[in-house]
């Protein structure tokens, strides 16, 4: 399961990724360079080493995420949900429209359903462990092209109050 995980993540990047990792690998070597050249100056090198390995472990994982909300950015958008009576699930109908700057050959959108509370600590809590998820994919997205979706989650037997997000992952 995680070689998968991995593979799957090698398989998202793209070139500016490559670039990315290459930028920061190149910035760790020229402050641990500049570090050893200012070895006499005890305070500023022990600075550039640290923050040298602050951008190696940082950098990468940080940047990618930034990267890919600019490249492949996406609205999606809740339209309805209905709890069937019948049957233990949760229909939900969203949109998703590609406004960015490339087509997307396929985008996953998830629904989560998570506890719902007035108490806006509490919901924002509740909103980091969602009970219940599900997803679908959508292949084919043009630039400035919307489509309409259907989700259904279920087994969806809670019975109280909660709310659905939407996320979407499009390449």
């Amino acid at each position: 399961m995680r070689s998968s995980k991995f593979q799957n993540f090698v398989d998202g990047l793209v070139t500016q990724d490559f670039i990315l990792f290459g930028g920061v690998l190149v910035l760790f070597i020229l402050l641990i360079f500049l570090a050893l050249v200012l070895r006499r100056k005890l305070k500023t090198a022990v600075f550039l080493v640290l923050l040298a390995f602050t951008i190696v472990i940082v950098g990468p994982s940080y940047g990618h995420i930034k990267l890919h909300q600019y490249l492949f950015k996406n609205k999606v958008e809740l339209l309805e949900q209905k709890r069937l009576n019948f049957v233990e699930a949760v229909v939900v109908k969203g949109k998703i429209t590609n406004i960015s700057k490339r087509d997307f050959s396929r985008c996953s959108i998830v629904a989560s359903a998570y506890k719902a509370s007035s108490n806006k600590v509490k919901n924002y809590l509740y909103g980091l462990k969602p009970f219940q998820k599900m997803s679908i994919t959508i292949d084919g997205l043009l630039q400035n092209e919307s489509k309409e979706f259907k989700i259904i989650v279920e087994p969806f037997n809670y019975e109280n109050n909660y709310n659905i997000t939407l996320e979407a992952d499009c390449r």
